[in-house]
């Protein structure tokens, strides 16, 4: 039985959407604020990143709070180039993204988690990231859907014991019990 594969329409991608991005300077230090589509960091930042680069130059290193990335990469490929992503608990806000360049400055984005309403994120962006409670008011409904998942998904268990030390920690857990 002959077979015809029509690959015109399976050979055509969406162009990309535009990067929901403001550079406006904001409170606690912030560069500006970024509203991604998913937490897809291998789909988000390249869009990201290539969008940044005519208003600061070639980005070398991504560091994120692991919190609400399901998947944390090692690298992202960006206009044919690797860019290191690395992640922190302790030295990073779980709503911040920071940017490294080639060099040493560093770059903090606001994160406006993908679940926040349009009219909520708009606000935020219009405003330089407004105050800290215009800012937790916009991220709380998605934090508290973090935490009630882990909790849930570790049988009510709590946060992991490997999250609680320090990041390289080889040592015993809080518990007291190695990993």
């Amino acid at each position: 039985m002959p077979v015809t594969i029509d690959r015109t329409t399976s050979s055509r991608r969406a162009p990309p959407q535009p990067v929901r991005l403001s550079l406006t300077p904001a409170p606690g230090g912030l560069d500006g604020m970024w509203w991604p589509r998913s937490r897809a960091l291998t789909r988000e930042l390249p869009t990201l990143m290539a969008a940044l680069v005519d208003h600061w130059g070639r980005i070398t290193g991504v560091t994120v709070h692991p919190a609400y990335w399901p998947v944390v990469p090692h690298h992202v490929s960006v206009a044919g180039r690797t860019v290191r992503v690395g992640w922190s608990i302790q030295a990073q806000d779980p709503h911040r993204l920071t940017l490294s360049l080639p060099d040493g400055q560093h770059r903090d984005v606001l994160v406006i988690p993908p679940e926040t309403g349009a009219e909520a994120a708009a606000q935020l962006m219009a405003d330089g990231g407004g105050d800290a409670p215009a800012r937790e008011e916009a991220t709380d409904g998605f934090d508290a859907r973090i935490r009630e998942e882990a909790w849930e998904s570790d049988g009510g268990a709590g946060r992991p014991s490997f999250l609680s030390r320090p990041i390289g920690s080889t040592g015993p857990s809080p518990a007291g019990r190695r990993r």
